[in-house]
Formats: C-alpha cells, structure tokens, sequence
C-alpha cells in the first residue's frame, strides 16, 4: 500500500520554528535531567496505582469506559491539563494537552477497556468475580493509569526546566475490536503531533519495534424464513444453513489466498432451538495480513462467499464492518531513544510475596510458565522489523503510526509465559506485579518524552524514517470508510 507526504511539509515548517531554541538542549538528557523526570513519575506513583486498581475493578468494555475514562480526565483536570471530552463521536474518548510555549507536540497514548468473558479476581488461582463477566486481559488499566502519569510527570518537569513544547494525553477507547484510534486519525487529531509514545503491558522489558497485521472486521447478518423444523421444513429458509455454507466456502477460500493472511470467525447468533428453522443467524469474521490491499482483497472475497451463501440458501446477507486498522510502522530513530529511556529506568525487581504469587500462578501455565528471573532484565535492542508474522495481533495505534512518528515499549506486568487476553493476565495486573511494570513503563515515557521535547534532531529523524516507510504519494484512507464509530459493537456481537 503506498503512503501519505503532506503531513512531512507541514511538520518540517513546524520543526524550524522551534529548532533554533531547542538547539542547545539538543543532546540526550542529563543526568539531572534524567532523575528530575524519574522523581517527578515517583510523586506520581500513588495516584497511578490508585487510578490502575480502580479500572482494573471496572472491566468496562469497549466505548462503556464511562467510569474508567472519566476518572482519568479527572485527574490530569487536576493536574493542570485541558481536556476535551467525547472526541471524534466518541462518548468514552477524550484529548487532554498541556502547553508550556512553542516547540514540539509529543502524543502519549492511554488505552483502557477490558475484554469479555475474563472475570478474575488478583489471585493466583482462578477465581472469576461473581457479577462481572469482564476482565482486564490486556492490562489496559495499567496502560491508561501508567500513560496519564508520564504524561503530569513530564508536565511538571518542562515547568520547573522552562522546557517549551506540548504534552498531550489521547485518552483512546475500543481498541478491543472498536478501532477507537481510527475516527481520532480520520478526523484528524493527530495532524499537528511530532510524535506519539505508547506502550503496553506483557511478559518483558522491551523497546524491540515491530509491526502488527492489518485488520478488517465485521458481523454478516442473514436473514430467511422460520417454519417448523419437522412439520414444515420446506417452507423455511434456513439463515443458519446460510452461515455454514459460507463458513465452509471461506474454509476452502484458505488455500488461494496470500500467505500470512489470518480468517478467523465465530458464530455469534445460530438461532434458539432445534425444531424452530432460524430465520436469522449471524457469524462474526476477522481478516488479517502484514499487507492493508491484501486485507482488503481477502475480504471482499469474503463478502463473495456470503453472497453466495445467501443465493444458495434463499435468504438474504447485510455486511456490517466494524473495525479497520493498517498495520503497525515501525521507527527505529524513535525506538533506540526508547531502549536507552529503559535501560535508564532498568529491570524490575519483586519482593519474596510476588515471586510466590508468580510461582503460585505459573503452575497454570503450559510447562510451568517462562523465566521469573527475565522481569528484572531489559531486553537487547534489535532493528525494527517489517515482518508480521512476528506480531500475530493487531492495533488501532497503527493508524496513528501511518500519521505521525510513533514509538512504543513493553514492560513486565504478567507473568513470564502468560498468554495474551488470559485470566492469568487478570490476575497479575490487578495487583503489585502489574503496578510495578506500570511504573516502569511510566518512567520510560517520561524520559522519551523529555528526550523529544528537547531534541529537534531526533523529530527531524523520525519523520524522515516515517516518510521513507510510507513512501511519498499515500494519502490516509481509513479501512473504516466513513462510518461512525460503533459505539454498540460488543452488544451486537453478543459479548455482553
């Protein structure tokens, strides 16, 4: 897929504006510097725990973080940030930014929505929580609290430094399956950012950057004729039959499409009871590549087979999309600044409880778990990858990635050897463990963030590695078309 070049021009305009003031500052940070940002995250500390424990109890789904959202614009309110609630039709999304003169803008990414099905107490047994079908298997509540204290840490340290540039914190809804980055990308939040800072929680200490599988998603509704499954089996027109039909065309599909692509699909709605033909039936279908076209390819042929389906069954087919994102571009100007930002920070170091908690919990885990021993270190920097095989998922903070120079991290919030969208990853992120990887992370933000503001060298280098990966005529175009965010899209799929 090619890419987009108008937004290089306008930040090279911006880029001159405050070079010749940041100049002197121009190297990496000082010493002082560095335990100026690193203390100022540790003030911040409590309020982040606070804020990670109270999502993580939460488990709100994606565009419902009513709660979740709220108590995060709350305290950068406090903090001293303008926040702009309900951005891009978004109830749940929101901007904060804080301003200290001209210079830089620099983005830090806050995600916070939980998965269904994934209720978990912090034990290191399972024991899902009665009443709450919802569980926090990503660590978005660490991802949002940890991001929101970079963000009032770097704040307080361009004040007291007189460090010019802008500080802003997007408060990002959905990314389970909602692709809330999307609409801020498409309505254009992101077009006057420098450069955007994420990171997300796992088993390591890692700034490695790679990409991530673009991603097309979205529910095939078919819609026939109920009759008597025996009595009258003739008069019905099965939308169940309909679903199957294009469930196996899309199973054969498999072998004539490029390799890497992934089809995976489940069947949300099958109809009530075996002697009543359902005349509505519903499957929900995902596609990704490394490769945008051919996410896009594969699922109008997809589209094709439902078709087909619906023809062969008598029924009818509605597509309803509900998620698009591109794959992830790496940054490796961005991603080295990181790795040194980690190594400052360093390994995380757990006390005799959480070590038995995580030797407790890994007795859950296939061949006892990985190396507890691995938290305490930082992972080798490697160059960026371009491979997506390497990172089956995907993220709506690719998009953001295709706009603007973005880099991101991951910290030691789980046990070695937890999967992702686990109970295990509940568990662990809902006490010490996952707070202590939380503050991690959050002094590496800071200290990348600190690190751009007064580096005009690095920004220049990150834009120019974005437009040499993105090439010179891409013009953004979201896979979401123009649809509205879908603020209903767990209720539909029948999470709830």
């Amino acid at each position: 897929m090619k890419s987009i070049s108008n937004a290089v021009g306008a930040g090279a305009l911006c880029l001159a504006a405050w070079t010749a003031a940041a100049a002197a500052a121009a190297a990496p940070l000082s010493p002082a510097d560095q335990r100026a940002v690193i203390a100022a995250v540790d003030a911040a500390t409590p309020k982040m725990n606070d804020a990670a424990l109270k999502i993580w109890s939460y488990a709100e789904l994606g565009y419902l973080e009513t709660k979740s959202s709220g108590l995060l614009q709350s305290q950068l309110k406090s903090a001293g940030f303008t926040v702009r609630a309900g951005v891009a039709d978004e109830p749940t999304g929101f901007v904060a930014s804080f301003r200290n003169g001209p210079g830089p803008v620099v983005a830090i990414l806050a995600e916070f929505d939980a998965l269904p099905g994934l209720s978990q107490a912090a034990a290191p047994t399972k024991q899902p929580i009665a009443g709450n079908d919802n569980g926090h298997g990503c660590g978005h509540n660490l991802f949002g609290a940890a991001s929101v204290a970079s963000a009032i840490a770097l704040k307080q340290w361009m004040v007291a430094n007189k460090i010019g540039g802008e500080v802003r914190v997007y408060g990002t809804p959905a990314e389970e399956g909602g692709s809330g980055k999307v609409y801020m990308v498409r309505d254009g939040l992101f077009k006057d950012v420098d450069v955007t800072l994420h990171w997300h929680p796992g088993n390591a200490n890692s700034a490695r950057q790679g990409t991530s599988m673009a991603n097309i998603s979205g529910k095939f509704r078919f819609r026939g004729q109920s009759a008597h499954a025996a009595g009258a089996p003739w008069a019905a027109r099965s939308a169940l039959d309909a679903v199957e039909i294009m469930n196996v065309s899309t199973n054969y599909l498999r072998e004539h499409i490029p390799d890497r692509t992934r089809i995976h699909y489940v069947v949300t709605n099958g109809g009530k009871a075996p002697n009543v033909v359902p005349d509505f039936a519903e499957v929900y279908y995902y596609v990704r590549n490394a490769n945008p076209k051919i996410v896009v390819d594969v699922m109008d042929k997809v589209k094709r087979a439902a078709d087909g389906a619906a023809m062969i069954t008598g029924t009818t087919v509605e597509f309803e999309q509900t998620g698009g994102v591109y794959n992830l571009l790496p940054n490796d100007a961005l991603g080295k600044v990181m790795q040194e930002s980690l190594e400052t920070v360093g390994g995380i170091s757990w006390t005799a409880e959480e070590t038995a908690f995580a030797r407790e919990l890994a007795k859950s885990l296939p061949n006892g778990g990985g190396d507890l021993s691995s938290v305490s270190r930082v992972v080798p920097y490697q160059p960026a990858s371009l491979d997506g095989d390497l990172a089956g998922g995907s993220t709506d903070v690719a998009d953001v990635s295709w706009v603007t120079p973005t880099v991101g991290l991951s910290t030691a919030t789980f046990v070695p050897g937890s999967a992702g969208h686990s109970w295990q990853n509940v568990a662990a992120g809902g006490m010490t463990i996952g707070l202590k990887g939380a503050q991690t992370a959050a002094k590496t933000l800071a200290l990348t963030g600190a690190r751009v503001l007064t580096d005009p060298e690095l920004v220049a280098a990150a834009k120019a590695e974005l437009a040499e990966r993105r090439g010179s005529d891409f013009t953004y175009k979201a896979l979401v078309g123009d649809r509205k965010p879908p603020l209903d899209y767990r209720k539909a799929a029948g999470a709830e």
